[in-house]
C-alpha cells in the first residue's frame, strides 16, 4: 500500500505546470497538506471542466496537485499547456471551491477483531483505549482525496495525540472496511486488500459499488465521521 504523503514542504514556485509522460500535465498548487490548496484542486477542476477543453480525457485530482490527461490526436501539448496555464493563473478567490457540506456517518466497531491494532495504538500515545476511541470519533474527516484503490478516502483531521505510524510488515490481507491509522492520517478499505496501516476498527458500510450511479460511497471534499457502534448488525 502506498505510504503516506509527507507534509514536507518546498519552494516551488505556485501553480506549476509540469508535464507528465507524452499526454498528460500535472498542475501543482502547492507543497503541503493543507484545506486552502486542496480547495484550490477542486476549484481548478470545475474551472477546466467548465472550460470544455476538446481532448481532455481525466482529471485526477489529489492533495495538492491534478494530473491532466489528453488525447495528443485532438490537442499538442503546446497548446494545452498554454490552456492549462490561463486557467490555473485566476485568481485563488475565483477558484476556491465551496466545500461539500455532505457528512457522510460510518458505523464503527472498534477494537477487537474488528480493530486488532487498537490497543497498540493506545499504548504509542499512552492513552486508554476508549480514549483514542473518543479522540478518532470526535472530528469530522475531510476528504483529500481517493486513491491507492478504488474507492479508498484518504482523510484529513487526524489529532497527533493518536497519528501512529504504520506496521513494520504490512499484513496480506485486510478485511473490507477496516478503518486505519497510518502516521498522521486516517483512511478505510473500501475492499480485501494487503495494507500496513494500523487497524483500530471496521465499518459494515460498503464504500465502493461498481454497480451504483456513483460507484464511490465518498467523494473528495465531503466530510466522514466516525460513529462508535457495539454491534454491525
Amino acid at each position: 500500500m502506498a505510504e503516506p504523503i509527507s507534509n514536507a514542504g518546498h519552494s516551488h514556485k505556485h501553480p506549476r505546470l509540469v508535464p507528465s509522460g507524452d499526454s498528460a500535465i500535472v498542475i501543482e498548487l502547492g507543497s503541503e497538506i493543507d484545506p486552502s490548496v486542496n480547495d484550490r484542486v477542486y476549484g481548478l477542476v470545475d474551472l477546466i471542466e467548465n472550460a470544455q477543453i476538446a481532448g481532455i480525457v481525466e482529471l485526477v485530482p489529489t492533495y495538492r496537485s491534478l494530473l491532466v490527461t489528453y488525447d495528443l490526436l485532438v490537442i499538442r501539448f503546446g497548446e494545452m499547456f498554454d490552456r492549462l496555464s490561463d486557467i490555473a493563473s485566476t485568481p485563488m478567490d475565483e477558484v476556491v471551491a465551496a466545500v461539500e457540506s455532505r457528512v457522510v456517518e460510518l458505523p464503527v466497531v472498534y477494537g477487537g477483531e474488528d480493530g486488532p491494532d487498537l490497543q497498540a495504538v493506545a499504548e504509542h500515545a499512552g492513552l486508554l483505549v476508549q480514549d483514542v476511541i473518543a479522540i478518532h470519533s470526535g472530528v469530522d474527516y475531510r476528504v483529500y482525496m481517493i486513491g491507492f484503490a478504488p474507492g479508498f478516502p484518504y482523510l484529513g483531521g487526524l489529532d497527533e495525540r493518536i497519528a501512529t505510524p504504520r506496521l513494520k510488515t504490512p499484513r496480506v490481507s485486510v478485511p473490507a472496511g477496516s478503518v486505519g491509522i497510518a502516521e498522521s492520517q486516517t483512511g478505510v478499505y473500501p475492499n480485501a486488500s494487503p495494507g500496513g496501516w494500523q487497524l483500530i476498527g471496521r465499518t459494515a458500510s460498503k464504500l465502493f459499488d461498481v454497480g451504483n450511479d456513483e460507484p464511490s460511497l465518498i467523494t473528495p471534499g465531503s466530510r466522514v465521521r466516525f460513529v462508535p457502534v457495539t454491534s454491525h448488525d
